[in-house]
């Protein structure tokens, strides 16, 4: 009856400890939310105890540990354990609340598990039993799948931040496991493996229901609906519990009745009951996320877990099964690709057969992922985080800010100003890029030259010249990083080459043609000629310009003393092809992609094809009509003011702006004006202008080009309707297709 009772109460600013007892209440309030707040929280909180306070909930149900998880407040909750052990098991289970914030449990688990190595590997250990357990209840199908999932991988998360920040830091020489080593550390990963042994069996069991018969998944339905409980018998599931845990847990509210979260599961499993995969893929898939992320943080940053990579491989055909039936789960669960090259190549041909608009999407929304309002380029920003540029050197003084500017900041938004001048806002970022865009491949920076078709520019490899080359191309890179993830477009386009450096996809002969097209014929030649008997003499190196001196290159280890053949002609033409494209200016490009990658990941960018991150750059040209109506000749019988040419270009002005660039494609080869418009079009001998030829019109007949001297075949049409007609079906069909005409 005399027994003394706390509980506490929370506000914005304090905590406050309740005394109740049978006679009178006595108020202790601190500070909290402050170093020193935490310490007199936890002497307040101890004191209390010490005279015999009860650990009790308040009218509402809250208790002190609650209030403590809550604020994060560890120092706090070390004490309460202390005097209430069972508390240890309370902030466990707590992992599994969504409605904590994770952030204020990994502190408060954060500072237990500093105050020793066998606090540390309790904490660990009691993280993996649970973690077990939600996986199992996971991979169970009558679970709910969001909630299982969701506090599956929150777990996973507490658990491997408190692995990684342990009383002793890896760094300080403590065998964490990396090599397989059976350390007190790496023990704590134990529990998991009943869930990791789960996840293998279920995985062999798809694999070998597919082997059997792709189209029918009779066999293995019949067994996942025993799993649902329509048949007790579940000898043949693989296990869902640990070893000898006798059948399957059916999750239910204990009442006979199914709960909510097992409804919901069973209507989820019974929609498509027919297909193994899509009743499945899913909770494999956030299993495996799980299984990634607790071998990532065994290892040291940048490593890909070798045991995770033979996991791979051994169910390549599976996670291939998945990830082709529902591209998004590389999004939402298989991160390890976007983070492991190697892997990531292994379903490469997957991913690039999804529609470009499908990807832009994944590309902003893994990208933007955590960065509150990223797609807000405009946004409200203090003083310190506006560049302030100069108008007269906006190069120079752009390269300056950025390379000061907080880069977290810079990938949430941007702001910039001109000196003395007032305005802000997105028009004023968007003329910033654009005059930058101009700006980069300006002659006087010597950082790119133009390619030979006149509308394309490259790094230079006599860049040199300027002393500060090197620091320009990487502001040029974070130049280029930053438009593309704000979604700004560039005033510039690149040769192919030089985006399939940045997509790190190799080059070919092919791409030799934008700089030299003579020198691409000449190793077209060779490819396609037998060479054994013409007396060549080429051998495995060239004469290159190094520094402006002409000098002998090997192509590769003692090449001036090998001979090229008729067999290593292939090896010949790639290795030519890499010096004069990759070897010639490899300073270069490691300099853009070091500003490139600052704010793009590799990993997210090589979901594009050198194309695809031509239009994500730069969009499609704009093409001026006007400009092209005046620098168009006409022949074979055809005038500017014959009635076919009017209607002509009366359709050119109506069809859309992706028609009018599939017109270009179609009779030059290229979808680009150059730089100075349409007169500066070159043809396959030097300047050529955009002709349009007269054909004699029958029935049907399509126009057709000849892309060498830009000429447009356009039959004599009887009305502007059937022309119409005719030039869309050939752009829509033929405008990336030739045969001689």
């Amino acid at each position: 009856m005399g027994g003394q009772s706390c509980s506490t109460t929370s506000c914005s600013t304090s905590v406050t400890l309740m005394w109740r007892t049978r006679w009178d209440r006595r108020h202790c309030t601190w500070p909290a939310r402050t170093a020193t707040g935490r310490h007199g929280q936890r002497d307040t909180a101890q004191i209390l105890l010490l005279r015999g306070a009860k650990y009790l909930p308040d009218k509402n149900g809250v208790t002190p540990l609650d209030l403590c998880v809550q604020g994060g407040y560890g120092e706090t909750c070390e004490v309460l354990i202390q005097y209430h052990p069972r508390l240890f098991q309370t902030i466990i289970q707590m992992t599994q609340n969504e409605d904590l914030r994770e952030n204020m449990l990994r502190q408060v688990l954060e500072h237990l598990s500093q105050q020793s190595e066998s606090q540390y590997l309790k904490i660990l250990t009691s993280l993996a039993e649970v973690a077990t357990t939600n996986g199992h209840k996971l991979l169970s199908l009558s679970s709910n799948y969001d909630a299982q999932m969701k506090s599956l991988l929150r777990i996973i998360r507490i658990f491997c931040h408190v692995f990684r920040i342990g009383p002793s830091s890896p760094s300080n020489g403590i065998d964490m496991g990396y090599n397989g080593n059976k350390t007190p550390r790496s023990q704590v990963f134990k529990p998991l493996e009943l869930l990791w042994h789960s996840l293998d069996e279920w995985l062999v069991l798809i694999a070998t229901e597919l082997m059997k018969n792709k189209e029918d998944s009779t066999d293995i339905t019949s067994i996942l609906l025993k799993q649902q409980g329509q048949d007790q018998d579940a000898t043949s599931i693989p296990a869902f519990e640990p070893p000898g845990a006798g059948s399957c847990e059916r999750l239910s509210t204990g009442t006979g009745e199914s709960g909510p979260d097992a409804l919901a599961g069973k209507q989820e499993a019974g929609a498509d009951c027919q297909d193994v995969i899509s009743m499945t893929a899913n909770r494999l898939s956030a299993v495996i996320q799980a299984f990634y992320m607790c071998c990532s943080c065994q290892m040291p940053p940048g490593m890909t877990s070798p045991r995770f990579i033979e996991f791979v491989c051994k169910h390549d055909e599976v996670l291939k099964c998945f990830v082709n039936r529902n591209p998004k789960i590389i999004f939402d669960h298989f991160h390890f690709l976007l983070e492991c090259p190697e892997l990531m190549s292994r379903f490469m041909h997957i991913i690039k057969a999804q529609p470009f608009k499908d990807r832009c999407e994944w590309f902003y929304e893994h990208l933007h992922s955590g960065q509150p309002d990223s797609d807000m380029v405009h946004r409200p920003v203090s003083e310190s985080d506006i560049l302030l540029v100069h108008r007269d050197s906006i190069f120079r003084s752009s390269c300056e800010v950025v390379s000061k500017a907080n880069c977290a900041k810079l990938k949430q938004g941007i702001a910039v100003r001109f000196h003395g001048e007032e305005g802000m806002g997105q028009g004023v970022v968007r003329e910033w890029f654009d005059i930058l865009s101009n700006e980069i491949i300006n002659p006087d920076y010597a950082l790119f030259t133009q390619s030979a078709d006149g509308t394309t520019f490259q790094p230079n490899s006599n860049s040199y010249v300027n002393p500060d080359h090197l620091n320009y191309f990487r502001f040029a890179g974070q130049i280029l990083g930053l438009a593309l993830n704000h979604r700004q477009l560039v005033n510039i386009y690149f040769t192919r080459s030089f985006y399939k450096h940045i997509l790190g996809i190799p080059v070919n002969y092919q791409d030799v043609a934008s700089i030299d097209p003579e020198y691409a014929k000449n190793l077209q030649w060779i490819l396609d000629n037998d060479i054994s008997d013409l007396g060549l003499e080429l051998t495995f190196s060239v004469e290159t310009d190094v520094f402006g001196a002409m000098e002998e290159v090997p192509l590769k280890p003692g090449g001036g003393s090998i001979l090229v053949t008729q067999s290593n002609k292939a090896e010949y033409v790639q290795l030519v092809t890499e010096l004069r494209m990759t070897r010639a200016i490899q300073p270069q490009i490691n300099a853009f992609l070091q500003g490139f990658h600052m704010f793009i990941p590799p990993s997210l960018i090589q979901l594009f094809d050198e194309y695809e991150l031509e239009l994500l750059l730069s969009g499609m040209p704009e093409i001026d009509v006007s400009d092209w109506i005046k620098n168009t000749e006409y022949t074979s019988g055809y005038e500017r003011e014959d009635p076919v040419i009017q209607w002509f270009w009366e359709v050119v002005e109506d069809i859309t702006q992706e028609e009018r660039v599939l017109l270009l494609q179609f009779v030059t080869g290229s979808s680009r004006v150059p730089h100075g418009g349409f007169a500066n079009i070159m043809g396959g001998s030097g300047l050529q202008n955009f002709t349009i030829a007269a054909v004699p019109y029958t029935p049907n007949l399509l126009p057709t080009s000849s892309t060498c001297i830009n000429m447009l075949k356009l039959p004599e049409y009887p009305s502007k309707e059937i022309l119409k007609d005719r030039l869309l079906v050939a752009l829509h069909c033929g405008s990336y297709g030739y045969t001689m005409a």
